[in-house]
């Protein structure tokens, strides 16, 4: 990129130039295979463990290439004359630029705005421009200027929101064409009432990003199967490690380690379980120790190399002793509902009639059933959400089943007033023919019920 001097903008400009004879060497994704670069990215040990798998790093242009086409045609299909992202995970699938994610979202400071015909400007925290230099679809990046929350800004709430307006109304006045109909995903309201001060009309701008991040492109998709082995590979560790006398804390740190030691992000939650914490469901690992027979239950909401999410479930017993039957039952049950509602999974068939005709399991486990049947994911847990049927009239909403799209069936197993329960789910990617499986990571052989 190409600093204006500062007496102009302040602004850093793309010139979107690649001399060939300055090329440095690559890694298999395409980034630079430089030790001091700035861009995070997938270790040595990744790149790895895929050659070894077999799976082929994505080519990390194309997949920048084809999400910004995608988010300008969902803004174009709306007559929209641009899009303002302040969410991260957004703002990461139009630039696929990084700043403290999660410091950031609770932190509105960044913000990313793309118009009608692709152009893009990123506004970054303090003089962060630097990191994403190496991103040339992105045209200018602007130090600072999107934040006009209270930690920030003080008393000064409502006059940095009319200078970010401001801004706003002299983009969609050199970019929009006449359009000033402004898609934003989230936004302070002092922001918002400022746009409407000046004219601007705002429209939901999560249904444009929803939308387009719904369909993932091949290099999205090899993105997505090479962070899923590196955390199944990191699964794998702590299937091993399991034992009697250690905390559920101790296992739940093993994921972590791997995710960070491969490249990977961090992970949304911390929902793993053992004994009689596994139900009901949603309890997060703490200090409790494991048992031996206890049934150890976990989500793995992970987020990794490239970003994305690694949304998988598994749950086996702890120690070197036969599962007592109850066990096997609950597990079966939950291993069945998951397959059943997988076969259910093909181009075409809408989320109505998946809801109609998925297997809900038996009306035991009904009360304290999972939240969703099944949701998409992407680089994180995305549109649609599928909801049990009787959940449809307060959360439900119909769609159909897209090739490209990536989806997780989920099942949880546990009676009130049970001592136990069984949480699975595995993520699939929706193809031309039906489905193909993106996790790998087996079932417990001896749990399931003949």
């Amino acid at each position: 990129m190409e600093p204006q001097s500062e007496p102009l903008t302040g602004y850093s400009l793309s010139n979107r130039k690649i001399d060939p004879a300055r090329r440095r060497p690559t890694k298999p994704d395409g980034s630079p295979d430089d030790n001091d670069r700035i861009e995070i990215g997938p270790t040595a040990m990744a790149f790895e463990a895929w050659e070894k798998a077999r799976l082929e790093a994505p080519d990390l242009e194309v997949m920048r290439q084809n999400r910004l086409d995608r988010l300008v045609s969902e803004i174009r299909r709306h007559d929209y004359a641009g899009l303002l992202c302040f969410d991260p995970l957004n703002i990461r699938y139009a630039t696929d630029s990084t700043n403290m994610q999660l410091w950031v979202t609770h932190n509105p400071c960044r913000a990313c705005f793309v118009s009608a015909d692709g152009y893009m400007i990123l506004w970054d925290y303090g003089t962060c421009v630097h990191l994403s230099a190496h991103l040339p679809l992105i045209r200018e990046t602007r130090p600072g200027g999107a934040s006009f929350f209270y930690f920030t800004s003080g008393q000064h709430v409502v006059e940095h929101a009319n200078a970010f307006a401001g801004q706003m109304e002299d983009i969609l006045a050199e970019h929009g064409g006449g359009n000033k109909r402004l898609a934003i995903d989230r936004i302070e309201p002092e922001g918002l009432m400022a746009l409407h001060r000046r004219g601007i009309e705002t429209f939901q701008g999560q249904e444009v990003t929803e939308l387009a991040r719904s369909i993932k492109g091949p290099d999205e998709i090899k993105a997505l199967r090479c962070a899923t082995w590196s955390c199944e590979m990191a699964m794998h560790k702590m299937r091993a490690e399991t034992r009697p006398g250690m905390t559920e804390n101790d296992l739940w740190a093993i994921l972590h380690a791997e995710n960070i030691r491969h490249g990977g992000e961090w992970i949304e939650t911390r929902i793993l379980a053992s004994g009689p914490r596994t139900n009901p469901w949603f309890q997060e690992c703490g200090p409790r120790i494991m048992q031996e027979g206890d049934m150890v239950a976990f989500d793995t909401d992970l987020i990794g190399v490239y970003g994305m999410c690694c949304d998988i479930s598994r749950s086996w017993i702890c120690g070197d002793v036969e599962p007592t039957d109850e066990q096997k039952r609950i597990y079966t049950h939950a291993h069945n509902q998951v397959m059943n509602n997988i076969a259910l999974l093909k181009p075409g068939v809408s989320f109505r009639e998946f809801r109609e005709t998925a297997d809900l399991g038996p009306q035991e486990f009904h009360k304290q059933a999972y939240s969703v049947l099944a949701h998409g994911v992407g680089l994180c847990d995305e549109w649609p959400s599928l909801p049990y049927p009787d959940n449809t009239t307060r959360s439900g909403y119909d769609g159909v089943f897209e090739a490209g799209m990536v989806i997780c069936v989920e099942s949880y197993c546990g009676a009130v007033g049970g001592r136990e329960g069984v949480k699975l789910e595995q993520q699939v990617v929706i193809t031309e023919d039906g489905i193909d499986d993106m996790t790998s990571f087996p079932y417990e052989e001896s749990l399931i019920l003949g």
